[in-house]
């Protein structure tokens, strides 16, 4: 197994995002809330609040209004397919992986330049880099159309056709989500049902970054090889992952992919889907492995 460097490449340091902005067209992509935006960015930065709030469900009617949803969006803001994307939010581990959110709706588009900054606003600000408050008008282009869209979305129909199978169903929520205490991020009782799909594996997001002196980064090929092993997965398993919108399985997406792991895909619509349809099934109560039946001694 390799790891593909062209995958690497897709982390992008606050100084090498600084001497990019300088040096090829980019696209700042701002993915925090309006009013922390407006306190200070990254010059030149939009912000897009969507790539985070927007839901989608993975019928056909659904993932058709995701497409042109954000066709549109990232058309508006300048991306014509010359341009590099660059998302950035706060923090790696705290804004729920909104910038990689952004990162796999374009790599499902087939959006060729794409990058996330490593350790987000508050690396860039660790390194004394520029801020502005300057709103950014951005000059709109069209957003091409024909390109291949990549195959790493999952429908609830895909992942019910997993369940039982070889396929490695990875659940990253935060603990109380998969132990069933809570249903969402947004409360305990957000979504109508708590628990998770049946026979899934479970390695919380935060476990794919570690801290810096810039604050929190993704880990290295080999640490997140290492985490995922814990869960008895390697880097040739098939991997789906879900979480409640596709946001912390954004991040876990890119973790894995830039370990080499290369069948991975994710289920979008996550549990925010899945726990409202009642004819799908679910894992409840505590995720404890039973305990295995002691040996039977030897007669003397």
């Amino acid at each position: 197994m390799t790891t593909p460097s062209a995958i690497d490449s897709v982390l992008v340091s606050p100084e090498q995002l600084s001497a990019m902005m300088g040096t090829e067209p980019v696209v700042i992509i701002d993915t925090r809330d309006a009013d922390t935006y407006a306190a200070g960015h990254l010059p030149g930065a939009v912000n897009m609040r969507e790539i985070f709030t927007f839901l989608a469900t993975s019928t056909a009617e659904g993932l058709s209004a995701l497409k042109s949803t954000f066709a549109e969006h990232f058309g508006a803001v300048g991306l014509s397919g010359a341009e590099t994307a660059v998302f950035y939010e706060d923090a790696l581990n705290s804004g729920y992986g909104q910038s990689c959110r952004g990162y796999y709706l374009l790599t499902w588009l087939g959006y060729p330049r794409i990058k996330v900054l490593n350790g987000g606003f508050s690396a860039w600000t660790a390194k004394g880099l520029p801020v502005s408050t300057s709103v950014t008008v951005p000059a709109a282009a069209a957003f091409p159309a024909n390109l291949a869209m990549a195959d790493v979305m999952l429908t609830k129909d895909d992942v019910a056709a997993a369940l039982g199978t070889e396929a490695v169903l990875l659940d990253v929520r935060d603990i109380d989500e998969w132990t069933g205490e809570s249903s969402s991020p947004y409360g305990k009782d957000f979504a109508p049902r708590k628990g998770r799909l049946p026979g899934a594996r479970w390695i919380e997001w935060y476990r794919f970054m570690k801290p810096s002196a810039q604050g929190p980064v993704f880990k290295s090929p080999l640490e997140v090889q290492a985490e995922c092993a814990t869960a008895g997965i390697a880097p040739d398993d098939t991997v789906y992952l879900y979480c409640f919108k596709g946001a912390r399985a954004s991040n876990s997406f890119l973790a894995l992919k830039q370990a080499g792991f290369s069948d991975v895909r994710m289920y979008f619509g996550s549990w925010n889907e899945w726990s409202r349809d009642d004819a799908l099934p679910i894992e409840t109560g505590a995720p404890i492995l039973k305990a295995k039946m002691p040996a039977l001694a030897l007669a003397a």
